[in-house]
């Protein structure tokens, strides 16, 4: 596996749990999952911050969130 390309993280049990019924009801694999909802949550920022989608993930791959 090309661990350039793939991080693990820790959630609390209760955050795993309502990810996996969130999944179980959508048929999505957690990875899809997170992928969508961090999808639509920086959506949602950028139009806040009247910003492309573009621009605001590149604020935040640049180090600066805020």
């Amino acid at each position: 596996m090309d661990i350039s390309k793939w991080k693990s993280i820790a959630v609390k049990k209760r955050s795993y749990l309502l990810l996996k019924g969130l999944c179980k009801e959508k048929f999505r694999a957690p990875g899809a999952m997170i992928e969508k909802i961090l999808s639509d949550h920086i959506a949602y920022q950028a139009k806040k911050h009247k910003m492309s989608v573009e621009a605001y993930e590149k604020r935040l791959l640049n180090g600066s969130g805020k």
